[in-house]
Order: C-alpha cells, then structure tokens, then sequence
C-alpha cells in the first residue's frame, strides 16, 4: 500500500504564507532604509557641504611629525590587474590643500606610490594610516637621508609655495601617494591638511539610490500590508481562544529527568534555530516600527503584526528554555511561532487600545529602568562580568552533571529572570502600555 500525504489545510497554508510575506516584507525594508538613508545623506552632502567652489572638502586637520614628511599611501584606484578603469576618470578632480602652521613654505604632491617609496628611501617620514577629529594614528620609518628637494621629483600634481597651497589631480588607475613636507626638505612638519573632490556622481547617485529605496519600500509594504491583512495561525483557529489571565504570561515547566550530559551539546543543536531567529528578530524590529507608526495614528497595534512579533518571543523563549537560557528541558524545539504542546510556552493579551504617546517613549526612555537591571541580570553590558542568569544556568548544570537534578530554587530563579526579560521585550515591543512589575516572581 503506497503512503498517502494528507493536503495542508487551506487556512494554515494561508497563515503561513502571510508570516513568511511579513518576513519578507520586513527584510525588504531593512534594505529600503539603508538604501534611503545613504541616499538621504548623499543628497545632504551634495547640497550643503560644498564650498563656494563646488568641491565636496573635508575639515581641516592639523597634522605634526618631527621627520621630514607626512604621506597618505596605499591609495588604490582601478582594477590592478588590467580590467576595466574607467570609472577611475568619473570620480571627479581631487585636490589636496596644505599650510604650513608656522606660515613658511610648504610641498604638497601626489605621485604613483612607487615613486614617492624611491624619493624617500632612506628618508625619516610617517606614514598616516587613519586621521582623527584630533591628531591621526600612523607609523614612523626611520632613516638619515636627506631628500632631494621635493621639486626635483616628477609629481602628477604638485603645489610649493608660502600660504595655502593646492595640488589638483584627476584620479588614474593605479597606486598612489600623497606627500606633505616643508618645501626645503627639512625636519619637522606641522601643517594643516584638508581633502576635497568634485564628486560629480554624489547627486545622481543619491537621487537613484532614493528611488531604489523607495521601490523596496513600496514593495515590503505591500508584502506586510499582505501578511497583516488576515489572521496567523494562532488567531484563525476556528473556535476562540480565552485570553490569558495575565498581561503576559510566561510558563515554564521542569521537564524531568534531564540527561546529565545533554545540556553540553546543546547550543551545537540548537544553531538551526538561532539562524532562522536572527532574521525573525531583525523582522521584529521592523514590524516594531510599522506598529509604532500604526498606533501614534490609530491607537490600535494591528493584529497580524501583533501576533507575529508574540510568536517571534514565544519561539525566542522556547528555545532559550532548551538551551543556554535554562537548559530546563530536553525536548528539542518546534519550528513554529504558534502555540504547541512545549514545557515553556508564552502568550500576551491584545490590546484592543494602546497610548499614542507612550508608542514613542516607550522603547528608548520608559524601558530604560528595566534596562539597567537587566543588563545585570541578564549580563553582556561587560565582557568581563557575566549576568545572574548565566552564574545560576551554570551552576544548575554543574549540579546537573554531578548529582543528575536540576535544583527547585535555581530553576525558580532562572524562570523570574527570563520572565521579567519577556515582560520587558513586550513592553519595548509596544504590546503593552503598563510597566511590567520589577520582581522576580514563581
């Protein structure tokens, strides 16, 4: 008798694939917001960060060495290996400007690296690797050399002279340096430095990285419009669900006996969940945003996108229970944001009216109490120091491996503290608008 596969139901083929577009959709617009945001800046710069020249400048940096030179290398431009360059001449003219602080003579130039190492070789100089607000980082290469004057060199562009002086290039392939030094080769340079560009690109780049975000943007909120335009799984049921007698109720339950051994091998079973959490999680904190907005307009937190972030916490804590959160129980998880037959299991109550403003404070300033005693509980705010909770899950499963039980009063903790966290994560989720209480109850 050949087996038989019995057809998905209609309603959670549909849920499903509500969840899986409001996945989709959230992820799409992580990218959109990017692609907004370096658009955004982009158009910002072009417009307001020019001189009246035109050039896209930098501010002005005071550099210091007691050699003989200041050089910037190391700066490749094109496909070394002979592909195409040509986008190399449609970056626009570079220009370096220098003035010696003390108003004497002053070099600046630039030159295919090669060249620069050959005129300094042997020369005492430092190499800028990084400039700061203040100062740079760099390294200094010794040597007792004088250099030939700096105008005896074949530079690409090159500037000499009292006051302020301005070396102007037009980018080619290949490796290039950039030199700084008194005019007369001496040691002891201390001058202010300042990078600009044409940047001819930046506005047309910006305008099209602004469409391209707003065509993602548009495209993820027809997905989420799409997965928020009917019920998930855990609300299409065909009877009603009575709510929870709490705001947010954890539960929690010892699954006994526990293997004595398991709980080493634990966090190598559970990456699978941990992978497709990530991108649940990166989901809710976009869902978050969408809801936020939802209810500083309408005072309600739409209900698909309620229920999905619920299901995200609820799968969160399952699989924190089973590993590195609790270690309380060796059933492995279910792939599911809905409810299932599991020792820990959350639910929250719908809010069928939430505080428009509180949707704003609520995350960044009301919470942050919380915040402070969890980052002590749970640890992570010092590399050094580990949380509460990973004192008492590592001393639960010593206890484990050496007496074969789990302690009662450790468990009890474990489960005061993890809840206290989901309580928080609704409550900076905008699910609730009361405070959750600061105790660690049973």
């Amino acid at each position: 008798m050949s087996a038989t596969t019995l057809p998905q139901p209609p309603s959670a083929a549909r849920g499903t694939g509500r969840v899986v577009a409001i996945i989709a959709g959230a992820l799409i617009a992580l990218c959109a917001a990017a692609l907004l945001l370096a658009g955004g800046a982009g158009l910002w710069a072009d417009s307001t960060q020019r001189d009246a020249d035109g050039w896209l400048a930098s501010p002005w940096h005071r550099l210091q060495t007691p050699t003989r030179a200041l050089t910037a290398e190391g700066l490749r431009l094109g496909d070394l290996r002979g592909g195409p360059d040509g986008w190399v001449e449609d970056l626009g003219s570079i220009r370096v400007r220098a003035r010696r602080t003390d108003r004497g003579p002053v070099f600046v130039g630039l030159a295919p690296e090669a060249r620069v190492d050959a005129y300094l070789r042997g020369v005492a100089h430092t190499e800028v690797d990084e400039v700061r607000a203040s100062g740079y980082r760099g390294s200094v290469r010794t040597g007792s050399r004088a250099p030939a004057p700096p105008s005896s060199t074949g530079w690409s562009a090159s500037a000499a002279g009292q006051g302020t002086q301005t070396a102007r290039w037009d980018p080619e392939a290949g490796r290039w340096a950039i030199v700084v030094m008194n005019a007369d080769g001496r040691p002891g340079v201390s001058v202010d430095v300042q990078v600009g560009a044409r940047a001819g690109w930046l506005l047309p780049l910006s305008v099209g990285l602004l469409i391209a975000g707003g065509l993602l943007a548009a495209g993820a909120a027809a997905l989420i419009g799409y997965g928020a335009s009917g019920a998930t799984p855990a609300t299409a049921a065909s009877e009603p669900v009575a709510a929870p007698p709490e705001p947010v109720t954890v539960t929690a339950t010892l699954d006994e006996p526990l293997s004595r051994w398991l709980w080493l091998v634990k966090w190598l079973l559970a990456i699978p969940h941990y992978v497709i959490l990530a991108f649940l999680w990166a989901a809710f904190l976009v869902v978050t945003l969408i809801a936020m907005i939802a209810i500083v307009f309408s005072g309600r937190y739409p209900r698909a996108l309620f229920d999905f972030n619920v299901g995200v916490l609820r799968w969160s804590w399952r699989v924190g229970f089973y590993s590195c959160s609790a270690l309380a129980t060796d059933r492995y998880p279910p792939f599911t944001l809905s409810p299932a037959d599991y020792p820990a299991e959350l639910e929250i109550a719908y809010p069928e009216r939430l505080s428009r403003w509180k949707a704003v404070l609520k995350p960044w300033l009301l919470a942050v109490p919380h915040y402070l005693i969890l980052a002590a509980l749970l640890g992570g705010w010092h590399r050094t120091l580990p949380g509460v909770l990973g004192v008492l899950v590592a001393v639960a499963a010593v206890l484990l491996l050496v007496r074969g039980r789990y302690p009662r009063d450790v468990f009890a903790l474990v489960v005061g503290i993890n809840r206290w966290a989901l309580r928080v994560a609704a409550y900076a989720g905008l699910m609730r608008d009361a405070s959750p209480p600061f105790r660690l109850d049973r």
